[in-house]
């Protein structure tokens, strides 16, 4: 602290302390985003189809089932 008046640095608060630091970047370490190449799978029947680019994977239908795929 300079001059001991008390306007000092609070500990605890120098580089990397803030609230989110450290926890996978931007969307919290998710998968949100994961790039054109992987794989859809179907969470009903296990089928899996190639990832089509601009098309998030919830969104296609499974060619068995019907039911929404997931991302792999």
């Amino acid at each position: 602290m300079p001059k001991g008046d008390g306007t000092g640095p609070i500990r605890g608060s120098g580089p990397g302390m803030g609230r989110g630091m450290g926890r996978g970047g931007r969307m919290g370490g998710s998968k949100a985003g994961a790039g054109p190449g992987g794989e859809c799978v179907c969470p009903k029947c296990g089928t899996t189809v190639a990832h089509q680019r601009g098309i998030p994977c919830f969104e296609m239908a499974c060619p068995n089932c019907g039911t929404g795929m997931v991302r792999k």
